[in-house]
């Protein structure tokens, strides 16, 4: 079954990988904001071969429903209101503990569940998260979302992390990217961004965050882009920090966009799964 409803919203998901093979692990792959499980496309198949893979459109994206947003207001789009359904989710499917994937909001959802649903998360892989703002650009970035055009802000605020790669197929993904945003509901793209932005400013703003972020017990690896980091003023010893788990390992890469994995999808397939393989030992 693709769709479960979950919290009153119907959710889109897929399911592939070894059946009754207890060897691998169960991967949940969390998009970002404005995205869908499309994403991970260059990683699903990769990852199949070994594990269970679970990649869901988070509530109002892609192919998911989600609940009605009043103009303002982050209308049910809050990073923990996504952990509740993803907690809801892993149950449904009987698919936990899970190693959680999650880029950029995903991430952010995916600590969520970490630190609020511990017994259902093996471990945490946060790619180019973004926690760990001081408060002022985090306050700027939500003004502008208040704004007439809120898909209008999301383009430009997401067109301008793109990565440099200008081979034919990466060149190619900011007008995928685009679209997708083009598509989507206005007011949906608005809630989205302030609560995360706005309402969901304690997951996201230094150094407030970083107490929550060290509530995960288990262990996280971190993989970012040099440039948010340095948009961000830390660097990937701050990650470390608040990643108490002695396994947990953050990795930092250069020359490259947001959606890093899509961008380089072998190097990011082979650093998560060798890292993956390691949980065990």
């Amino acid at each position: 079954m693709t769709y479960t409803v979950i919290n009153g919203n119907r959710l889109f998901h897929t399911d592939e990988g070894p059946v009754g093979d207890t060897t691998g692990e169960t991967v949940l792959f969390l998009h970002g904001a404005t995205c869908d499980a499309h994403d991970w496309s260059a990683q699903i198949a990769a990852f199949a071969t070994r594990h269970r893979v679970i990649a869901p459109d988070l509530r109002g994206h892609g192919r998911s429903s989600g609940p009605e947003s009043g103009s303002g207001s982050a209308g049910g789009y809050h990073p923990r209101d996504f952990a509740s359904d993803l907690a809801e989710l892993i149950d449904a499917v009987d698919g936990g503990p899970v190693v959680v994937v999650g880029h950029s909001l995903g991430a952010v959802a995916a600590s969520v569940l970490a630190v609020e649903f511990p017994s259902l998360v093996r471990a945490v892989v946060a790619v180019d998260p973004p926690y760990g703002f001081e408060a002022e650009p985090v306050a700027r970035t939500a003004a502008l979302f208040h704004g007439a055009d809120p898909v209008g802000v999301a383009t430009t605020l997401l067109g301008g992390i793109e990565g440099p790669d200008t081979r034919p197929w990466a060149a190619s993904l900011p007008v995928w990217h685009r679209r997708r945003i083009l598509g989507m509901d206005p007011e949906t793209v608005r809630a989205i961004f302030l609560g995360l932005n706005e309402d969901g400013a304690d997951l996201v703003v230094r150094p407030g965050v970083e107490k929550y972020l060290a509530r995960r017990t288990c262990p996280v690896l971190t993989v970012s882009a040099a440039n948010s980091l340095k948009i961000k003023g830390i660097d990937g010893y701050w990650d470390t920090s608040v990643s108490p788990h002695p396994y947990s390992s953050s990795v930092v890469l250069d020359d490259i966009g947001h959606w890093l994995f899509q961008e380089r999808p072998e190097e990011f397939n082979a650093l998560v799964l060798g890292w993956i393989g390691g949980l065990t030992a």
